[in-house]
């Protein structure tokens, strides 16, 4: 039995759907503990593509347990659609339940969202404009509605009245905007409501249940470390946690029944949204990394900014994570490169820095330094083993893992199930006894 954290190292957009995938497999239960819409995660079947933005990426899986955890934020006009779009692919939703304590977006939320970051001008953060920052910030104020609200339709009414009044004066007076109507938006969230109710549990308790018997259970983030809202660069962040301790708060158990935590990283970097981004390349070698990569988000479509490897940030997320083995995401995308540089340190003020600074200010000001290594030149597409892979291929990943301290455990070429070496079972496989030392990069320590 194990239980795992899933987690991206990066700034999201890492191919945690896919890795989430691969290990739901052996996986009975998978939770999605963090984030709302805003996120979205790509997994391929065969000929088919399935774009997940709340449900658990263990949806396609006949047989396991999908869960939507209280530190999740839930828009239901946007999760019955998902729902609705999965039964058309043949997909049965009969294993998804959702945490009767999760938020739910409301539209005001999206409204203020969209209007927010228009206000901003050019302090924008570079949100989704989905209504997430928003019901997060209600959670915090206490004001928000959950979805065991949503149930009670009668308190949900009363509830509704008192809030819309006061959404409205801030819709109207503070971004010139017209008011809702309480009863327009009840009947509409009467209807979601019936149709999810037959999904709705105490969620922690079904986790806890789920432990006692022994089950493997799967913890799954959305979005990346370097975008959590306490840890990540401020303020260009999310509103929750997506780090491995938020799975725990965003599920409803405790660190204890953690056995292991794995990070998935690209084999470069890339970013959506606003904030610093010390190796991004704006030239043509950016632009053939962003089309060969297919660099476009899953929720909003948008070019993802790309550079080389940040192994600043990549240390980071091994410490704040806690991380025991990594997931190499794309590869393959690197196959035609005569070279590939790799950012060992930052230049700050002068000074080299081997750490990732705390103020959004000097870390706008750090400079990448970079080692150079030798491209491979080759498709890496069908490589299925380690001995496959061009031996510059197996250099640059040995590189990556002694400068991040942490051993690989899965390597992927692609966005195809197959498309992937899996050097060390992440679940099953021996767990990490200490840091990382001199042996083989792949090996555990």
């Amino acid at each position: 039995m194990a239980n795992v954290i899933v987690i991206g190292a990066q700034w999201g957009d890492e191919g945690k759907g896919k890795i989430t995938d691969l290990l739901s497999k052996s996986a009975d239960v998978v939770v999605r503990y963090q984030g709302g819409v805003n996120a979205g995660h790509t997994v391929v079947v065969k000929d088919q593509t399935f774009k997940l933005h709340l449900i658990p990426s263990g949806i396609l899986y006949r047989d396991t347990e999908c869960l939507i955890g209280s530190g999740t934020v839930i828009d239901p006009k946007e999760l019955i659609a998902e729902l609705d779009k999965l039964d058309g692919l043949g997909v049965s939703s009969k294993n998804l339940f959702i945490s009767e304590t999760a938020h739910v977006t409301m539209p005001y939320h999206r409204l203020i969202d969209q209007a927010s970051e228009e206000r901003r001008g050019s302090k924008k953060i570079g949100t989704t404009k989905r209504g997430i920052g928003p019901t997060y910030a209600d959670k915090s104020e206490r004001t928000g509605i959950r979805i065991c609200d949503l149930m009670d339709l009668s308190a949900f009414r009363d509830q509704l009245d008192w809030t819309i009044s006061y959404k409205n004066i801030v819709l109207e007076k503070l971004y010139n905007l017209p008011p809702l109507d309480a009863e327009e938006v009840f009947q509409e969230y009467e209807v979601y409501a019936e149709r999810l109710r037959p999904h709705v549990v105490d969620s922690s308790l079904h986790i806890y249940d789920a432990l006692t018997k022994r089950k493997n259970v799967l913890f799954e983030g959305a979005q990346g470390t370097l975008l959590d809202l306490d840890h990540g660069t401020y303020p260009y962040v999310t509103s929750s946690n997506p780090v491995a301790g938020g799975a725990c708060i965003g599920s409803g158990i405790g660190p204890t029944a953690i056995d292991r935590v794995i990070g998935v990283a690209k084999a470069y970097t890339t970013r959506v949204g606003e904030g610093p981004f010390p190796t991004e390349l704006l030239d043509e070698m950016g632009n053939a990394l962003c089309m060969r990569g297919a660099e476009f988000g899953t929720t909003t479509g948008r070019q993802r900014r790309c550079g080389w490897f940040d192994a600043v940030i990549g240390r980071y997320a091994v410490r704040i994570n806690g991380l025991d083995c990594l997931a190499i995401t794309k590869l393959d995308v690197l196959d035609e490169l005569d070279e590939i540089k790799v950012c060992v340190a930052y230049e700050l003020d002068g000074e080299r820095c081997h750490d990732l600074p705390g103020s959004a200010s000097q870390f706008a000001r750090c400079k990448p330094v970079y080692e150079v290594m030798p491209g491979w030149k080759q498709s890496t597409a069908n490589c299925r083993k380690l001995e496959d892979l061009p031996s510059q291929a197996l250099d640059y990943l040995e590189f990556l893992a002694k400068l991040m301290e942490v051993p690989i455990a899965i390597v992927s070429l692609g966005a195809s199930r197959d498309q992937t070496i899996i050097v060390e079972d992440p679940i099953h496989g021996p767990k990490r006894a200490l840091l990382y030392e001199n042996g083989g990069a792949f090996k555990v320590a």
